[in-house]
């Protein structure tokens, strides 16, 4: 695994780089924003970690010209801690979230959780592996062992945390999840306090998939309760 870390606090940088490397995980380092995006094109990358922060390029624009052209997994860290801070960064397409102060052992216990959302290959709660799941007379089909989502013959272009989150809720059509089951079956990890990050990762996926995501057909809201997958495919259908 070959990650790349933008981080402009040198002492970070360098805890960081040991915990990484103790993991057996390559990874180049280093504080410009614009550096990174040249290296980003340049090499291949399984993750990235991304301070906003930055000499250069602010973060924000780095993540934005990284999601214009890939999915790879990407985690913010970063001192803006506000919850609008998080909900933009999630906006831009961040897949996790962290603010500083942080503890090193909880930043490697995620990246590995998103590690495991981006290698998700066969669909959640089933032994068997499914090749292909059509929704509303093949608008929507989920090819979860290729982690393709087309919409109208299209591909979604969901991130691994996207991905994730769609395949939870297909899994059981008509289950309403709660906030902290779908935190903790997509993200691997329960946040503390009263974190909207899941929220946010909903909104990005509507807005791929439904035709109306002020109106959606397929993930309801249920308000104080949770969230449900409300279309059957059309195997079971037909």
């Amino acid at each position: 695994m070959h990650f790349l870390l933008v981080e402009d606090e040198p002492k970070i940088r360098e805890v960081l780089t040991a915990y990484i490397k103790n993991e057996g995980w390559t990874v180049d380092c280093t504080a410009s924003g614009t550096e990174a995006l040249e290296w980003f094109r340049e090499r291949e990358y399984q993750l990235v970690i991304l301070d906003l922060m930055l000499e250069g390029l602010p973060g924000e624009e780095v993540c934005a010209n990284i999601r214009g052209t890939s999915l790879v997994p990407l985690m913010m860290i970063t001192a803006k801690s506000r919850e609008a801070d998080t909900i933009a960064g999630l906006r831009l397409g961040a897949d996790d979230y962290i603010s500083k102060p942080f503890r090193v052992k909880e930043v490697i216990a995620r990246i590995h959780a998103l590690l495991r959302r981006a290698g998700q290959k066969e669909r959640p709660d089933r032994p068997d592996a499914v090749p292909r799941l059509s929704f509303d007379q093949g608008r929507l089909v989920l090819m979860p062992d290729a982690g393709t989502v087309l919409v109208d013959g299209r591909q979604a272009n969901l991130t691994a945390t996207e991905l994730k989150l769609l395949s939870v809720l297909v899994s059981r059509p008509g289950r309403l999840f709660s906030r902290n089951d779908l935190t903790y079956q997509v993200l691997g990890y329960t946040f503390q306090g009263d974190s909207r990050s899941i929220d946010t990762h909903l909104k990005n996926l509507r807005k791929k998939i439904e035709r109306d995501p002020r109106e959606p057909r397929y993930i309801l809201t249920l308000v104080g309760a949770g969230y449900k997958f409300a279309a059957s495919s059309d195997e079971r259908d037909a």
